[in-house]
């Protein structure tokens, strides 16, 4: 059994700041890609940003040198800091990982219950 738990969504001002965090709990034994999605009522889930194990970053031109993802890989946490925060931003976030369940299994994508961020102009 899996878990995902994402924190930290809210209501913030054009211009502030947020830090969304997921931590993953369960039967573990490894985690490849940890990223973050959001989705608009209406709209197609887009990635946001991901973060593999060797630390290779991947992020959506829109939110480039805005935001940065990182991880605790002792805590199984994957973070998105979100700087220069704009209403266009105001989305429901998923984490999602690729995690193994023992050495040499395949991975399996995991997703969070979402967290909504809302901008205001």
């Amino acid at each position: 059994q899996v878990q995902l738990v994402e924190s930290g969504g809210g209501l913030v001002q054009a211009g502030g700041s947020l830090r969304l965090s997921c931590e993953a709990s369960g039967s573990i034994f490894g985690i490849n890609v940890m990223a973050w999605y959001r989705q608009i009522p209406g709209k197609q889930r887009e990635l946001v940003a991901a973060l593999t194990s060797d630390g290779i970053t991947n992020y959506a031109d829109s939110v480039k040198g805005r935001f940065t993802i990182s991880r605790d890989n002792a805590k199984n946490t994957v973070f998105l800091q979100m700087n220069s925060l704009k209403p266009e931003d105001t989305a429901l976030y998923y984490c999602k990982v690729d995690l193994q369940y023992f050495s040499g299994s395949y991975y399996y994508p995991y997703w969070g219950q979402g967290t909504q961020v809302t901008v205001s102009s």
